[in-house]
């Protein structure tokens, strides 16, 4: 069948964690703010801002929501 997403973050996904901290930073908020409005412990928005774990589309989908900004903002710079 076809190939599987590598397991482990990609340069990508340290590219993802970074774009999520500057739109945090942006909107004023801190990391426990921001896992409480996603329903996450700031630990582990630490860990997306880090690219220590991946965003999944969805989390990044609620973010893109909560932040008022289409998805595509988080590849703006990437294409």
């Amino acid at each position: 069948m076809g190939t599987r997403a590598p397991k482990s973050p990609t340069e990508i996904d340290a590219h993802l964690g970074a774009k999520l901290c500057e739109l945090r930073i942006a909107h004023g908020l801190t990391q426990e703010k921001l896992g409480k409005r996603l329903g996450i412990s700031s630990m582990q928005v630490h860990k997306y801002e880090r690219g220590i774990d991946r965003l999944s589309a969805s989390r990044m989908f609620a973010i893109a929501h909560l932040f008022d900004m289409p998805v595509t903002t988080f590849f703006e710079e990437l294409l």
